[in-house]
C-alpha cells in the first residue's frame, strides 16, 4: 500500500469520488459515445480513427484522474472545468474529424494539446513526479498534434498516431531520475530568466491513492458497459419491433451483464482477474487502456447488430468477434499474475475465450444475427461456470470431517 493510501486508512477514512471528478467522468459518456459511432461504418478507415480517438480521449481523461486523485481537495477546480471543456470539444469534433473537416479536425487537436498542456502545468506548480503516468506531466508526445495543426489527411492522422507512440515510449521507457533531472533543468532555466533568484521548492514524487484510483477505472468501465446499453436502445427504437429483435435485445443484455460480472465480481479496477497491485500502475494502466477499447469497440458492434437483424455485414460480425477476443486476451495478460494454476486456466478458458469468437468471424456467415450474439453469450459465460464447476470440485475435499 503506498503512503496516501496508508494515510486514509490510519485516519479510518474511505475516499471516494468527489461530485467534481463524477462531473468529469461525465464527459466521458459524451466522449466514448460519439468515438464508439465510428465504428457503425466497420471500414479500415474508421477503425483507424476509432484507435487513435480512442487513446487520445482516454490519455487526456488518465492525465487529469491521476491528477485528482494525487491533489485530494487540493484539486483546483477551474482547471478541471477547463479540461473538461476541451474534453466536450474533442468529443463534438469527432464526426466532422471523420467527415474529413479540417475545421474540427484542428479543433480537436487544439483542444487535446490545451487539455496536456494543462495537465503538464499542474504538476509542475505542485512541484510532483508522477512516476506511475510520467506522460501525464511530459509534453513529448503533444509536439506531433501542435504540428498536425498545420496539416491536412491522412498526413494528420500519422501525426497523431505519432505523439500517441511517443507517450507510450516516455510511459514504458522514462525513469523517476529522468524526470528528476528534467524538472531540476527547467528549474535552472527559470532561474535564468527571472532578475529574482528565489528558492523553489523541492521536488517529491507523488503517490497515488490505490484504492480511490481503482474507483475511477472502474467508473470509466461501466461508462463503456453503459454504452453499450444506449448504443442497443438507440438502434431499436428505429427498427421494427418483431422476435429477432426480442432475441438480440436479450443476447446483447445478457452479454453485457456477463462482462459487467467478470469485470467487477471477478477482477480489480475493472479488469477481470487483475488483483491489488498485481501489476505497477505503469502496466495496469494500459491493460486498462486497452481493454475499455475493446468493450467500447463492442459496444458498437451491438448496436450496429440491431440494425441487421437478419444477417451481420462481414465488418460487423468481425467487430463484435474480434473485440471480444482482444477482451478475454487482455484478461488473461491481467490473470497471468495470478498465484497458483495459471497455465491451466490460461488453456481452459483464455484459449477457448480468444479463439471460438475468432472461429465465428470467419466462419459464421451463414449465422443469423440473433444467432451470432447468442453465442458469444455462450463465450462469455463459460470463465463463471469453469469457475463454478472448479469450485464445486474443490469444496467436498476442503471441506473438515465432521
Amino acid at each position: 500500500m503506498n503512503e496516501l493510501s496508508s494515510a486514509h486508512a490510519a485516519s479510518g477514512e474511505d475516499r471516494h469520488a468527489s461530485w467534481l471528478e463524477l462531473f468529469f467522468d461525465l464527459v466521458a459518456v459524451a466522449g466514448v459515445a460519439q468515438i464508439a459511432h465510428l465504428l457503425h461504418d466497420g471500414g479500415a478507415t474508421e477503425l483507424g480513427q476509432y484507435v487513435l480517438l480512442f487513446l487520445a480521449f482516454w490519455t487526456a481523461w488518465i492525465c487529469f484522474t491521476l491528477y485528482g486523485n494525487v491533489a485530494g481537495e487540493r484539486t483546483h477546480t477551474r482547471t478541471v472545468l477547463a479540461a473538461m471543456f476541451c474534453m466536450a470539444v474533442m468529443a463534438a469534433a469527432v464526426p466532422g474529424v471523420h467527415a474529413g473537416e479540417n475545421g474540427q479536425a484542428r479543433a480537436l487537436a487544439l483542444a487535446y494539446v490545451v487539455v496536456r498542456l494543462l495537465a503538464n502545468r499542474v504538476w509542475r506548480h505542485r512541484r510532483e513526479i508522477l512516476v506511475d503516468w510520467p506522460a501525464a506531466q511530459m509534453s513529448l508526445g503533444v509536439i506531433p498534434w501542435i504540428v498536425s495543426l498545420w496539416a491536412h489527411e491522412p498526413a494528420r492522422y500519422w501525426l497523431w498516431a505519432l505523439g500517441i507512440a511517443l507517450d507510450l515510449y516516455v510511459t514504458f521507457t522514462v525513469s523517476a531520475r529522468d524526470i528528476v533531472e528534467s524538472h531540476r533543468a527547467h528549474d535552472r532555466r527559470e532561474r535564468k530568466r527571472s532578475s529574482r533568484r528565489e528558492a523553489l521548492l523541492p521536488v517529491s514524487v507523488a503517490a497515488p491513492d490505490a484504492d480511490h484510483l481503482s474507483e475511477r477505472l472502474g467508473l470509466f468501465v461501466i461508462i463503456v458497459l453503459g454504452e453499450g446499453v444506449a448504443q442497443v436502445i438507440e438502434a431499436a427504437s428505429e427498427v421494427s419491433w418483431n422476435r429477432r429483435l426480442y432475441g438480440l435485445a436479450s443476447a446483447a443484455f445478457l452479454l453485457l451483464v456477463a462482462l459487467w460480472s467478470l469485470s467487477f465480481r471477478h477482477g480489480y479496477a475493472g479488469v477481470p482477474y487483475l488483483t491489488a497491485r498485481s501489476l505497477p500502475a505503469r502496466a495496469a494502466l494500459p491493460l486498462h487502456c486497452f481493454l475499455c477499447g475493446c468493450l467500447a469497440a463492442l459496444a458498437a458492434g451491438l448496436g450496429a447488430a440491431t440494425e441487421h437483424l437478419e444477417t451481420l455485414p462481414d465488418g460487423t460480425r468481425w467487430l463484435l468477434c474480434a473485440s471480444l477476443a482482444g477482451y478475454f486476451l487482455l484478461t488473461g495478460i491481467a490473470a497471468l499474475r495470478q498465484p497458483g494454476g495459471t497455465q491451466r486456466w490460461l488453456l481452459s478458458v483464455v484459449l477457448p475465450c480468444c479463439s471460438l469468437p475468432l472461429l465465428i468471424a470467419g466462419f459464421g456467415a451463414g449465422l443469423g444475427t440473433v444467432a451470432v450474439v447468442w453465442l458469444l453469450v455462450a463465450v462469455t459465460l463459460w470463465p463463471t461456470v469453469y469457475e463454478g464447476r472448479r469450485s464445486g470440485r474443490a469444496a467436498p475435499a476442503a471441506r473438515p470431517e465432521p
